[in-house]
Formats: C-alpha cells, sequence, structure tokens
C-alpha cells in the first residue's frame, strides 16, 4: 500500500515539474516575442515620423530587439 502512495507522488510531482516547466518556458517564449515586436514596431514609427524611405531604424531596432530577447532568454534560463 505504501509503494502504491509513493509512486502516486513521484507520478504528481513530475507531472508538476513539466507543466511548470512547460508554463515557464512558453513565458520566456511570450516575452521574446513581445521584444522584438514592440522594438520592430518603435522602429517603423520612427522611420515614418523621420521621413525616411528606407527602413533604417525598422532593421536596427530590430535587430536589437533580436539580441534583446536572446540575452533576456540566457538570463531567465540561468536562474
Amino acid at each position: 500500500m505504501e509503494q502504491h502512495r509513493q509512486k502516486k507522488r513521484s507520478l504528481k510531482s513530475t507531472t508538476r515539474k513539466g507543466v511548470n516547466d512547460f508554463a515557464r518556458y512558453s513565458g520566456i517564449a511570450f516575452q521574446m516575442i513581445a521584444i522584438i515586436l514592440v522594438t520592430t514596431w518603435a522602429g517603423i514609427k520612427i522611420d515614418k515620423l523621420a521621413g525616411f524611405h528606407r527602413p533604417v531604424f525598422a532593421i536596427v531596432l530590430s535587430l536589437f530587439g533580436v539580441f534583446a530577447a536572446i540575452y533576456a532568454a540566457i538570463k531567465d534560463f540561468i536562474k
């Protein structure tokens, strides 16, 4: 009887850990997407306000957003 309870506890803790990991990593993914979208949107707006015909700020800020998102993800993974 005791072995059955221990198996049940082990299964619950494994399932709970899997759900927690999924929530953590999907949160990191959404954070990365948000950073990239906001920086790209800001670059497009700045290009429109400045009147540039080429998307200079959109390209620069979107690349910055990618690197910032990777940095944030790595920082979260290390925790």
